[in-house]
């Protein structure tokens, strides 16, 4: 008896992800979506280049907001990406932020010198996760709008077209 119910538990594990989460906004869903998006609560961090990094000083452009772990196998197959987007877009008001939930600082800063990311990455903390409300799995995307609003959010693994297109839907809107 117990085998079937902890291969139950395994297949629930295994398969939970893969259904559409109704919190996720499809670039449809942003276009059509009723009320406002919230507005996203500003941070401060120190990025691992020693600078200080806030959500404001991007004010003004779309920012992708990564938030992920080096442990993270979809995590590090979207951060290749990201680096692409972040040099196709940039001119456009784009910027990707990188932050690291890893608990290791060591392994987190080891990633990104594999990787050079071309934008700012910074190590996390409960206090900024909890405050865009609880950061629940990895990879967890944010796209905020030029004026500082959420308005689509992903976690877990993304379909990296749909979240592209979210991303020209609002860079579309100066």
């Amino acid at each position: 008896m117990r085998r079937p119910a902890l291969l139950s538990l395994i297949l629930l594990f295994i398969f939970l992800p893969l259904r559409k989460d109704p919190h996720l906004l499809t670039a449809t869903d942003v276009e059509h979506r009723r009320g406002e998006p919230s507005q996203a609560p500003d941070f401060r961090l120190t990025d691992f280049n020693g600078e200080k990094l806030t959500l404001s000083q991007y004010k003004g452009k779309v920012v992708l907001l990564d938030f992920w772990a080096s442990w993270c196998t979809p995590c590090r197959a979207e951060i290749p990406k990201f680096i692409e987007w972040q040099k196709k877009y940039s001119n456009d008001g784009f910027q990707v932020i990188g932050i690291s939930m890893d608990d290791d600082e060591k392994a987190a800063r080891k990633f990104v010198e594999l990787l050079k990311p071309n934008y700012p990455v910074a190590m996390g903390t409960p206090t900024v996760a909890e405050s865009y409300g609880g950061v629940l799995g990895l990879p967890a995307n944010l796209v905020i709008s030029r004026d500082g609003r959420i308005v689509a959010r992903h976690i877990g693994v993304s379909d990296l077209k749909n979240l592209e297109q979210e991303i020209e839907l609002a860079l579309a809107k100066k």
